[in-house]
């Protein structure tokens, strides 16, 4: 019996597993048809193509599922035309977040995330609620093997960059929106292969937040993350490595398998 309920267990972390790599690459294909419906499909006069596919293979998304996006995107299929939407709210502890989406049901979304932020302690607020409080920035992803620190930061401060933030696998560089593309091309020429280059929301003052709030407000996070219109959660909270650990054991437990 306790053969079989690992079995289970190894089984259920495999589905979890590929149900996040599929969610990863739903989210890709949306962003590779969108920029080809709004700048063609040559990803070298498309700067959003270029990084969504870039994006696409530092995750390992099979070319065929690229090239399907870019097909999707250049033709006129009714499913394929999602609007961009972007919606602002609260949550607990007074956590402000911004969720941008892509749907071909406004309605549909809009009653979605609403009725997420009621079920775990949130309030979905008016347009511009929360934004002021944010800045839109490019933002470099690079894995940490490709460099030491001192170099990195010297190189990126010379070439513009806002700030550098450093976590246990890799470097995240930001930088201003409209310098995004260059500074990404001359990181590649210098270090290596980043693992995207993309525009974020980054927040300007972060709050505090406990663990009875961080429990509630990363159930909220998460359930917005896992919903198919989402795209992006950005969020302005700060949380200690101790209870960061702690909430997010789970994870790790599947990573590692």
């Amino acid at each position: 019996m306790a053969g079989h309920s690992k079995f289970k267990n190894i089984m259920h972390r495999k589905g979890a597993q590929d149900k996040k790599k599929a969610k990863i690459f739903s989210r890709l294909g949306k962003e590779i048809s969108v920029s080809v419906k709004g700048g063609g499909s040559d990803p070298e006069r498309n700067i959003r193509l270029r990084s969504a596919i870039n994006a696409s293979k530092a995750l390992n998304m099979p070319k065929e599922n690229i090239d399907r996006a870019i097909k999707k995107g250049e033709g006129n299929d009714p499913n394929s035309n999602y609007e961009e939407v972007r919606y602002e709210g609260y949550g607990p502890a007074g956590i402000a977040i911004i969720i941008e989406a892509m749907t071909n049901n406004k309605n549909r979304t809009a009653a979605d995330i609403r009725s997420i932020f009621s079920k775990y302690g949130g309030n979905l607020g008016e347009t511009g609620s929360v934004i002021y409080s944010f800045k839109r920035l490019g933002a470099i992803t690079l894995d940490k093997k490709l460099s030491q620190e001192e170099k990195l930061f010297e190189f990126v401060v010379d070439n513009g960059s806002e700030d550098l933030e450093i976590n246990e696998d890799e470097y995240i560089i930001y930088c201003d929106l409209n310098n995004l593309h260059t500074l990404n091309e001359r990181i590649v020429k210098k270090f290596g292969e980043t693992k995207s280059a993309q525009l974020m929301w980054k927040s300007v003052n972060s709050i505090d937040v406990k663990k009875d709030s961080a429990e509630k407000l990363f159930k909220l996070l998460n359930t917005l993350e896992d919903n198919d219109d989402v795209q992006n959660v950005s969020s302005n909270f700060e949380v200690s490595e101790e209870i960061l650990q702690t909430l997010t054991q789970w994870e790790r437990n599947i990573d590692a398998w």
